[in-house]
């Protein structure tokens, strides 16, 4: 199946130009849900691959186009694998991450967590393809590293200031963008998602 246009399933800017960075080699006109007026769906699921599952076949039943959707988040072993799916809320009503990012501090802080092992974390990110008339395929990646303490660096988005990826000294606030973006959860997911090819 050729398509032309194709929705990022999302109103999170970060994430948005991310993934039409990752979409541009391929000549998609690529258009996100906010630009189109679609209201972001509540997430009912419990698991990454529902809530993208469910993010992009909403998006593709709105605009009749193609859409991906991502549903991506920090899951820090300590706390059970928290905040996790619900990495977003942490960060409350008006996406306050330092908010967020301090909660889980304080959280790892009780329970006495103060080394890289004890703060063991990962990226994961689950990647919705929709099709329209066709069974929606799901593709996952995750990087593995630590939480660390106080936050470092200005660039990326999200909780990329307090996450430092295993065999690398920055976190992915740090870091030059162009190598996070070529290892990271959702590089590794779109990696997936490029060998298959389903749009073709």
């Amino acid at each position: 199946m050729n398509i032309q246009n194709l929705v990022i399933a999302s109103h999170n800017a970060g994430k948005v130009k991310e993934i039409a960075a990752l979409l541009a080699p391929f000549g998609f006109k690529v258009q996100s849900a906010s630009e189109l007026g679609i209201i972001e769906p509540e997430e009912t699921g419990v698991t990454f691959a529902q809530n993208a599952v469910l993010k992009a076949e909403h998006c593709r039943e709105a605009c009749g186009f193609a859409a991906l959707a991502d549903d991506s988040g920090l899951a820090v072993s300590a706390l059970g694998g928290a905040p996790g799916i619900y990495s977003a809320r942490w960060a409350g009503p008006d996406q306050d991450f330092n908010l967020a990012m301090a909660r889980i501090e304080q959280e790892l802080t009780a329970k006495g967590a103060k080394t890289p092992q004890d703060r063991s974390a990962r990226f994961i990110c689950a990647l919705a393809l929709a099709l329209p008339g066709e069974k929606t395929r799901v593709f996952e990646g995750r990087v593995d590293g630590s939480f660390v303490w106080p936050p470092r660096g200005g660039a990326g988005f999200g909780y990329d200031p307090v996450f430092q990826p295993l065999g690398f000294d920055e976190t992915f606030g740090q870091m030059d963008q162009g190598v996070k973006h070529a290892m990271s959860h959702r590089a590794d997911a779109f990696e997936k998602l490029l060998k298959e090819k389903p749009w073709e």
